[in-house]
C-alpha cells in the first residue's frame, strides 16, 4: 500500500482515546518513577540500614555489608522487571490488556506499602521486598502498556501515542528526581513517603482505567467478540463508521487463524519468525547497551568527575536530564508518524555514537584544558537528547508492530525480557567497569552502539503509516516467495534430471540458482523499505 493512500482507521484524537491512553502510561509512569526513586536517597536509606542493623545485633555493618545489601536492593527491582517481562504475553492473553493492567495495581500498590513503611517497621528488607514486587509489576506494565496504546490507536496516530509510553516513563523519572531533592522529600523523614508514592499513579488508574474500552483487536481476534469488539471501537473512534477498521481486523484474524498462539519455543522455531525476532531483540539492546543507563544512574557522579566540583550544581544538572527527556520526548510525538521510526531511530544511535566518543574524549583531556570540562556536559546532555529522539521510545513500540496477533505476545514480552536482563546486566556491570577503565568507561558502550546501527541500518523497515498486516508481510511475504521460486526451481533442474539423467546445461543450472540466490538477497533487503 502506498504511504499516500487512505489507510484504515484515519482517524483523529477523541476524548475516550485520550483517556485511554493517558490512563495506561500511568503504568509507564510507575516503571519510570521506581528507575528513579532509589538513588537521590541512597546514603540516607544506608544510614537507616546500619542504625536498623545497630539495633539488632549491636554492631553496625560493615561497609562491604552495606555496599552488597545496597546494590541488591536496586538490582531486586531489575529482578521482578524479568520476571513481570517473561510473564507479559501470557498475562496480556488470559487478562486481557485492559484488565491485565488493572491487575498489575495490586502488586503496585503492596511493593509501595511495604517500603512506605519501612522505616516504622525498623526492616530494611521490606524495602528489597517492595522493589521486587513493585520491579514485578513493572515488567508487566512494559509489555502490556506499548501492546495496548497500540491496539486501541487509528493507524494514522499509531506512532505518536506509542511514544506517550516513553513520555509516561521520562516524566516518572524526572517527577522521582524532583521529589528527591533534600529539600522535599530526599531527607531523613520524608523518604519513607517518597518510596510509598509509589502507589499514588496505582490507585488513579483504578479510578480511571474500568471507564476504558479493552482493546477492540484483542476482542475479535483473541476472543472472536465482535459485538464487544466493535462497541469499544466506536468508543474510541466516536463514530459509527468504524467497519473499514473492523474489516481490516477481520481480515488479521483471518489470516492469524492459520497461525496459533505462539509460546516463546514455537516462535523460536517458525523461521519466517526468526529475522523480526532478532531486529526486536537488537532494538531493545541497542537502548539499553547505549550507555543511557549510566547516565540515568550515575549522571550526578558523572557530572562531578566531568569537573562540577558543586555537589548541589550536579544534582540540579541530573534533574536536568530528566527534563530533557521530557521535552524532548514531547518533540518526537509529532516526528513520530513524519519522519518514521526508523529514520528516528537511527539518527538517535548515530547521534548517541558520537556524543559518546566525544564524551570520553573530553574527560580524558579535561586535566589539560580546563575548558573540556563543560564539553563533556553538554556531551552528555546531547547525549540524552539524541536518545530520546528515537531509542527511547521506539524499541518499545516497534516491537509490537513488527509481529501479527498471533505471535506478538510472545514476541513482546521476549522483547520486554530483553531489556530488562540488559538493564539488570549494566547496572551491575558499570560500577566495576567505572572502577578499571576510569574516564574510558563510555569506549565499550560505544563500540556495541556501532555493531547495532549497522545492523539496524540493514534490517530495520519502516512501519509508519503501514497497518498490522503489511508489516508482518514485510518479513514472511518476501520470505515465502524467496522459498517458493527456489522450491519451483529445485523442481525444475530435478524433473530435468529425471529426464536426462543430468542436471541439464551449466547455463541452465547456474540461472536457477542465480534466480533462487535474487530472491534469497530481496528477502534481506525488504527491510530497507
Amino acid at each position: 500500500m502506498m504511504e499516500g493512500s487512505p489507510q484504515p482507521g484515519s482517524r483523529s484524537l477523541t476524548w475516550r482515546l485520550t483517556l485511554s491512553v493517558l490512563s495506561a502510561i500511568l503504568g509507564s509512569f510507575t516503571f519510570g518513577y521506581n528507575t528513579g526513586v532509589i538513588n537521590a536517597p541512597q546514603a540516607i536509606i544506608e544510614d537507616f540500614m546500619n542504625y536498623t542493623q545497630l539495633e539488632r545485633s549491636g554492631n553496625i555493618m560493615e561497609e562491604g555489608t552495606k555496599s552488597i545489601i545496597w546494590g541488591f536492593a536496586v538490582a531486586i527491582f531489575a529482578v521482578g522487571g524479568m520476571t513481570g517481562g517473561v510473564l507479559a504475553g501470557w498475562w496480556s492473553h488470559v487478562f486481557g490488556r485492559k484488565i491485565g493492567m488493572l491487575l498489575c495495581n495490586v502488586f503496585t500498590i503492596i511493593g509501595a506499602a511495604l517500603m512506605g513503611t519501612s522505616q516504622v517497621a525498623k526492616s530494611y528488607e521490606m524495602i528489597i521486598v517492595g522493589r521486587l514486587v513493585v520491579g514485578l509489576s513493572c515488567g508487566l506494565f512494559t509489555g502490556l502498556v506499548p501492546m495496548y496504546i497500540n491496539e486501541v490507536a487509528p493507524t494514522n496516530l499509531r506512532g505518536a501515542l506509542g511514544t506517550l509510553h516513553q513520555l509516561g516513563v521520562t516524566v516518572g523519572i524526572l517527577v522521582s528526581q524532583i521529589l528527591g531533592i533534600p529539600e522535599i522529600l530526599g531527607n531523613v523523614t520524608g523518604w519513607p513517603i517518597l518510596l510509598g508514592l509509589t502507589g499514588a499513579p496505582a490507585v488513579l488508574q483504578l479510578l480511571t482505567l474500568p471507564l476504558c474500552p479493552a482493546s477492540p483487536r484483542h476482542l475479535l481476534i483473541d476472543k472472536s467478540k465482535e459485538k464487544e469488539a466493535r462497541d469499544a471501537l466506536v468508543a474510541l473512534r466516536g463514530s459509527q463508521e468504524v467497519e473499514e477498521e473492523m474489516e481490516e481486523m477481520r481480515q488479521e484474524k483471518k489470516a492469524g487463524e492459520k497461525e496459533a498462539k505462539m509460546n516463546l519455543i514455537q516462535l523460536f522455531r517458525t523461521a519466517t519468525l526468526r529475522q523480526p525476532l532478532l531486529v526486536s531483540v537488537v532494538m531493545h539492546l541497542s537502548q539499553q547497551l547505549s550507555g543511557i543507563l549510566v547516565v540515568f544512574y550515575y549522571s550526578t557522579s558523572l557530572f562531578t568527575e566531568a569537573g562540577i566540583d558543586d555537589q548541589k550544581l550536579a544534582s540540579y544538572l541530573t534533574v536536568g536530564v530528566g527534563g530533557i527527556m521530557v521535552i524532548m520526548t514531547f518533540v518526537t510525538i509529532p516526528l513520530m508518524d513524519r519522519a518514521g521510526r526508523r529514520t528516528l531511530h537511527l539518527i538517535g544511535l548515530l547521534g548517541m555514537l558520537v556524543l559518546g566518543i566525544l564524551l570520553t574524549i573530553s574527560m580524558a583531556l579535561q586535566n589539560l584544558v580546563q575548558w573540556f570540562s563543560y564539553i563533556s556536559v553538554a556531551s552528555a546532555l546531547l547525549f540524552v537528547v539524541f536518545f530520546a529522539l528515537g531509542p527511547g521510545s521506539i524499541p518499545w513500540m516497534i516491537v509490537a508492530e513488527l509481529f501479527s496477533q498471533g505471535p506478538r505476545a510472545a514476541a513482546v514480552s521476549f522483547g520486554v525480557l530483553t531489556n530488562w536482563t540488559a538493564n539488570f546486566a549494566v547496572g551491575l556491570a558499570f560500577p566495576p567497569m567505572q572502577k578499571a577503565l576510569g574516564v574510558y568507561s563510555f569506549l565499550p558502550f560505544s563500540g556495541l552502539l556501532l555493531l547495532c546501527t549497522i545492523f539496524l541500518w540493514k534490517f530495520l523497515p519502516e512501519t509508519k503509516n503501514k497497518t498490522f498486516d503489511e508489516i508482518a508481510s514485510l518479513f514472511t511475504g518476501k520470505y515465502a516467495a524467496a522459498v517458493e521460486v527456489g522450491e519451483s526451481a529445485t523442481r525444475g533442474i530435478t524433473s530435468k534430471t529425471d529426464q536426462n539423467g543430468t542436471y541439464g546445461s551449466s547455463t541452465e543450472s547456474n540461472s536457477a540458482n542465480e534466480s533462487t540466490n535474487l530472491l534469497v538477497k530481496d528477502n534481506h533487503m525488504v527491510t530497507q523499505m
